[in-house]
């Protein structure tokens, strides 16, 4: 048994967590600098809890200028064991409408400007990400969700832009008919490849509050009405996460799953042909199986 340390990863909307015993923002560096923001950290029903708001306190960060190496990296180093990310989205299914909360499983990702690993030249691993999120850590969002009294969809494909712009019409479209994707938004890729790389259970909740463009009696996404359902679904957001740690508990058995063992196999560099000075930059990431 290891202690549980649970992490939330604050979208738009989402800047802090209530009701945090012993809550106290703390620096944390890191050989990828440093993340968005201070960590909040305290503790909550007597298990151990972060907050680390993605786009900054004040939102300064763009979607694609969020140190995702940097947060990923922190989180681990402060002991973390599962990160939840809440994060707001457009919706490309009638059902899934503005206010409602999906529990994501899948990704396709387009971004293209960002760093999307920790490994590198002289030491180099593959991960898999067929199943990205936790189905143990997503079972435990659904139970919150539900306790809630919130609208929820559990599983969905998040197409992942890079922005900062909206989607034109005919992206859209494609996104939605020919992809088959549920919802987009523009930050949980990298963050989700590196949390697995990091060895760290990962669940995505998406918060809907728009249908893009594609919706024919809704238009090209508005701001401002995207920022009014934004503040609804954040209250949400909130009741969701206190929930979070009576149904995790603090002491955390192994992932049935394997998140947490996800570099197992992963390493292909020989141990004779690792470059040093990589092995010592990914001591907090991959030591537990790089000795």
């Amino acid at each position: 048994m290891t202690e549980t340390m649970i992490a939330v990863i604050g979208g738009s909307g989402i800047y802090e967590i209530d009701g945090l015993e012993d809550a106290r923002w703390i620096d944390v560096d890191t050989p990828w600098g440093t993340p968005s923001d201070q960590i909040l950290t305290g503790a909550l029903d007597g298990v151990k809890m972060a907050f680390l708001p993605r786009h900054g306190r004040g939102h300064v960060h763009t979607p694609t200028t969020v140190p995702y190496q940097a947060n990923i990296a922190a989180l681990k180093q402060i002991g973390v064991t599962d990160v939840i990310s809440v994060s707001a989205t457009g919706s490309f299914r009638e059902e899934m409408a503005p206010g409602d909360f999906v529990i994501v499983d899948q990704f396709i990702d387009r971004t293209f400007a960002r760093e999307k690993s920790f490994f590198g030249p002289g030491l180099v691993a593959h991960v898999s990400v067929a199943h990205p999120t936790c189905e143990r850590l997503s079972d435990a969002v659904a139970k919150a969700a539900t306790d809630a009294g919130i609208t929820f969809h559990r599983g969905g494909t998040y197409l992942a832009m890079e922005g900062p712009q909206f989607s034109t019409l005919a992206e859209s479209k494609m996104y939605r008919d020919s992809w088959g994707c549920d919802v987009i938004g523009m930050t949980n890729m990298p963050e989700a490849k590196l949390a697995r790389e990091a060895e760290l259970c990962y669940a995505s909740v998406a918060m809907v509050t728009d249908y893009d463009s594609w919706h024919p009696d809704h238009g090209e996404v508005d701001v401002a009405e995207i920022i009014k359902v934004l503040m609804g679904n954040a209250e949400k957001g909130r009741d969701l996460v206190r929930r979070l740690p009576a149904l995790l508990g603090s002491d955390r058995a192994p992932c049935p799953f394997g998140c947490d063992r996800a570099l197992e196999h992963a390493i292909l560099t020989a141990p004779d042909k690792r470059a040093p000075e990589m092995v010592e930059k990914l001591s907090g990431i991959a030591g537990r199986v790089l000795g």
